[in-house]
């Protein structure tokens, strides 16, 4: 079968003489599911009103299969699949299959698609995933819901000198509440940090990250750091004209440093050898987290 079944229909079984009574026992007790298919007749003689002569397989086969249901109902509920098919309707599944008060599977074309929902019952991958469970943080009054704020306007707890709030503009989108990285001076390594308290109030926080100003110096490399109660959460390296948007768990933290940093030895070295003779300050390299918020 396309959808990897493995099906079994009684035209399929005619090779031989055989005692069907047997083989639909067989096939009833052993079939991890099985498919009731809604039809007029069916339903008449599965729900015990066609006379005894009519449909006597049928009704031997329906006879078992409510037998089952009331040995197991919730196991055999899962079991036993009712299907309308195209052109069909549901008054004619069998009363026993409890077509209004449990799942039916309407098939409304013979297509991947149209089969959907059968095949989910089957497999048992539903298409709508239940998610895990989140880590228990307390409840309101042990950790209360903060308003969002801005890393740039929150009291600093501890800071590197050549970092100041203000704007930022990375590939032409100008952040306001932003934390921006000039350096005074040109030295090996340049790094900027700051830590803020959070109180275990935020759950995340989202800001974008990238280099500032002149992105025709394709040696500009920045390295963006996210320490979260003094664990490293996140690294990412960005070159200029390539801001990221980034996210970072903080629940339940209390502490959160946001670092950057770059390589000035491309820099340092042009300059040695005489390369870039017009270099000014103002083209000094510049960092910036683009508006930091915490929620």
């Amino acid at each position: 079968m396309r959808m990897g079944l493995d099906v079994h229909v009684d035209l399929w079984y005619d090779n031989v003489r055989r005692d069907w009574s047997l083989w639909a026992i067989e096939q009833l007790s052993e079939a991890d599911f099985i498919l009731v298919i809604a039809s007029p007749k069916f339903k008449q003689r599965a729900d015990g009103l066609a006379p005894s002569h009519e449909g006597r397989g049928a009704q031997f086969e329906a006879a078992i299969l409510r037998d089952n249901l009331t040995r197991n109902l919730k196991e055999q509920t899962e079991r036993i699949l009712p299907v309308v098919l195209p052109g069909r309707s549901i008054e004619e599944i069998p009363v026993f299959l409890n077509a209004y008060s449990t799942t039916r599977f309407e098939i409304s074309e013979f297509t991947e698609h149209g089969v959907a929902d059968l095949i989910v019952a089957i497999t048992g991958d539903g298409r709508h995933q239940m998610p895990e469970r989140g880590v228990w943080r307390g409840g309101a009054r042990t950790t209360p819901a903060a308003e969002p704020l801005t890393v740039a306007r929150m009291p600093w707890v501890l800071s590197t000198p050549d970092l100041r709030p203000g704007d930022a503009v990375l590939k032409g989108v100008r952040y306001i509440d932003s934390i921006v990285m000039r350096p005074s001076s040109i030295s090996t390594e340049a790094t900027g940090f700051l830590d803020v308290d959070l109180g275990g109030r935020f759950q995340t926080m989202c800001s974008a990250i990238g280099v500032v100003g002149d992105d025709t110096e394709r040696s500009q490399v920045g390295l963006f750091k996210v320490h979260v109660d003094g664990v490293a959460q996140f690294e990412r390296q960005v070159l200029p004209g390539t801001p990221e948007m980034i996210r970072v768990d903080v629940a339940g933290a209390l502490r959160l440093r946001l670092e950057m940093s770059r390589s000035w030895r491309t820099v340092a070295n042009d300059l040695m050898h005489g390369a870039d003779v017009g270099w000014r300050p103002s083209r000094l390299p510049e960092l910036a987290w683009g508006n930091p918020i915490l929620r």
